[in-house]
């Protein structure tokens, strides 16, 4: 099928019939000459398993090359077929290409099943056809077939089936793919390819065609600053798998995700123009990294005995929800208040959750410097992680409680790491276009909240996650039309650039000490948002435990009286802050201790006569 000089790998390779030994030396040539780094990572495995793995190579190798070296399109589509049919002989039996019949060894040997292989070759086919991608949803959609089989094909060869290792190698494997892509933009455009996602580019109003003519300036700084931070908090996320593999293979994982964050760390330091120059990490940084994994594998080696017998360092669950209240009761939030009206198991669940957010929270808002604040942010993930998979000592004195409560409410992780992503954003993302795009982040930032809350509430019917969601919605606009003049005095505007058009309002009048009709209006209309999402989410009373009612109707009824306050003044949110006195405080948690709670009087009434039509997503987070 292949012609002859029509690809350079195929250089050795050894005629159709050949003995498996003739063909794995072919693969072992291949990954130990090629122009991959593959020896440099091989000797820190197994020895068992470095045939095994150039087998592996060498079916990826080839899978790409035929997509990406071949010129003509329909061309390398053929070839890809051609290697599709390949794979599918190999799984009957009859391997004829070299590379199978070197990799049937490893198929058999250890239990592979075909996806993995069939996925990257999805990929490879998309790249024929697909040059640029709509969405961030649809750019990491890609990744999910162009790098995650990788991984989850080496955990294979280790032994490894398990969801939970397949999901912290696909965060890492996802990442890894990113920051290839961000280093190689220039290289990507060379052959009319953008894997930069449209919407996140439009969001710091970057346009296809800036990129395509290179156009290098404050904007793609900031959305590269974006996209790094993203990418580090999926390194962040797979983190983990390291710790939970065998040591020799953790070396070799440590070195794959140091090795792409030091990609990123290279971005940064050339000033992130990857439209003109590629960054690469030097031999000396790469033996650098070699050395901080292997130092890593021995200390935790020989701590490992101290660890066990350390254990005391971690405080006890009981020690750290007391943490968690402390906390919490510093704060003076109006959630607090909502604890005391739920039996003690969920007060500490919810002074848990409130307790991880505000520090989460914190780091985000302290300091100017945008990296430590990233790396902060990305600490968190993996510390979180941590703390779900060991047993070992916690890198802060809430995380056992929060782990806790996690376990206890049946809580997905991925709320947490959503609202993590939910900060990250607010290091890099100043405006958003549509509201589409702030409904996102309100869901990261406020849904989330509503989310983990519900399931400590308690719930049987799944439509309360949904309306639990909806209510964090509408709890984050009250908030963001309360602060607009503050935010935007922080550089942000959380309104929706296509409301300011509507209504003929620029940024520029957000930071006035007064609002003008237009400016009104447009918060008329955002009100009338929330409002909905309000009304909506008030379903949410009759669907959790009745013994948590009271606390979600003090919520609700503040936060819907905080909105029809702003509404009865017109919205005059330019002057002082519009915030209800302690004595209104003080009479919501009354009502909600000792009166009846429905879901009737759960909102707040309105003024009728400021009700306007409207459409239908802090400071900056509802927690």
């Amino acid at each position: 099928m292949l012609r002859p000089g029509e690809l350079q790998l195929a250089e050795k390779l050894p005629p159709v019939g050949a003995t498996a030994a003739e063909a794995q030396q072919y693969t072992r040539w291949l990954a130990t000459h090629h122009y991959e780094n593959f020896n440099v990572a091989s000797w820190l495995l197994p020895k068992e398993l470095h045939q095994h793995f150039y087998n592996l190579y060498a079916y990826c190798r080839w899978a790409d090359d035929l997509g990406d070296e071949v010129p003509d399109t329909a061309r390398a589509l053929e070839l890809l077929n051609w290697w599709e049919q390949e794979l599918d002989a190999c799984y009957r039996g009859t391997p004829s290409h070299p590379v199978f019949v070197a990799l049937h060894e490893t198929i058999v040997a250890k239990d592979i099943p075909k996806q993995p292989f069939a996925d990257l070759l999805r990929a490879f086919r998309q790249d024929q056809t697909v040059r640029r991608y709509s969405t961030w949803e649809e750019m990491v959609g890609y990744c999910v077939y162009s790098a995650n089989p990788v991984g989850r094909l080496v955990l294979y060869l280790c032994g490894y089936r398990d969801a939970q290792r397949q999901r912290l190698s696909d965060a890492t494997c996802t990442a890894l793919q990113l920051a290839n892509f961000w280093q190689d933009v220039s290289r990507d455009l060379e052959k009319g390819r953008i894997y930069i996602p449209l919407d996140i580019a439009a969001a710091h109003a970057v346009s296809e065609s800036d990129i395509v003519e290179k156009r290098f300036d404050e904007r793609y700084v900031e959305l590269m600053k974006d996209l790094l931070a993203r990418t580090r908090g999926l390194f962040a996320l797979g983190m983990p798998l390291a710790k939970m593999v065998d040591g020799r293979l953790s070396v070799d994982l440590e070195m794959f995700s140091r090795g792409g964050m030091a990609v990123l760390d290279a971005i940064e330091a050339m000033g992130h123009d990857t439209l003109h120059t590629r960054p690469s990490v030097g031999k000396g940084k790469q033996a650098r990294l070699l050395g901080r994994a292997l130092l890593t594998q021995l200390v935790a080696k020989n701590s490992k005995t101290e660890v066990n017998t350390q254990s005391s360092g971690t405080l006890s669950a009981a020690e750290s929800y007391e943490e968690c209240h402390r906390v919490a009761r510093a704060s003076h939030s109006n959630f607090y208040y909502a604890f005391y009206l739920l039996p003690r198991a969920k007060r500490d669940g919810l002074a848990a959750l409130y307790s991880f957010m505000r520090l989460v929270d914190d780091v985000a808002d302290e300091g100017d410097d945008l990296v430590v604040k990233q790396r902060g942010l990305a600490k968190w993930r993996a510390a979180l992680d941590e703390a779900l998979t060991s047993n070992g000592p916690m890198a802060s004195p809430v995380l056992p409680a929060l782990v806790d409560t996690m376990r206890r409410y049946n809580m997905p992780a991925r709320y947490l790491h959503d609202l993590i992503s939910g900060a990250e954003m607010d290091l890099t993302i100043q405006t958003y276009p549509t509201f589409e795009r702030l409904r996102e982040y309100c869901y990261r930032v406020a849904g989330t909240v509503g989310l983990t809350c519900t399931h400590v509430f308690g719930f049987k019917d799944a439509r309360a996650l949904e309306l639990a969601e909806k209510l964090g919605l509408a709890f984050q606009l009250t908030n963001i039309i309360r602060d607009v003049r503050e935010d935007h005095k922080l550089g942000r505007v959380y309104l929706p650039d296509e409301d300011l058009t509507r209504f003929g309002v620029s940024a520029a009048d957000l930071g006035k000490n007064t609002a003008t009709l237009g400016v009104r209006e447009l918060l008329r209309f955002e009100a009338e948002r929330a409002w909905q999402l309000y009304e909506e989410g008030a379903k949410l009373m009759s669907l959790i435990d009745a013994d948590s009612r009271g606390a979600l109707w003090l919520l609700v009824h503040t936060y819907s009286a905080l909105l029809a306050r702003i509404e009865s003044l017109d919205f005059a949110v330019f002057g002082e802050r519009v915030r209800l006195s302690k004595a209104e405080k003080m009479l919501f948690i009354a009502k909600a201790r000792f009166g009846r709670v429905t879901e009737e009087n759960i909102l707040e009434k309105r003024d009728g006569d400021r009700r306007r039509a409207g459409g239908t997503g802090s400071r900056r987070r509802a927690s």
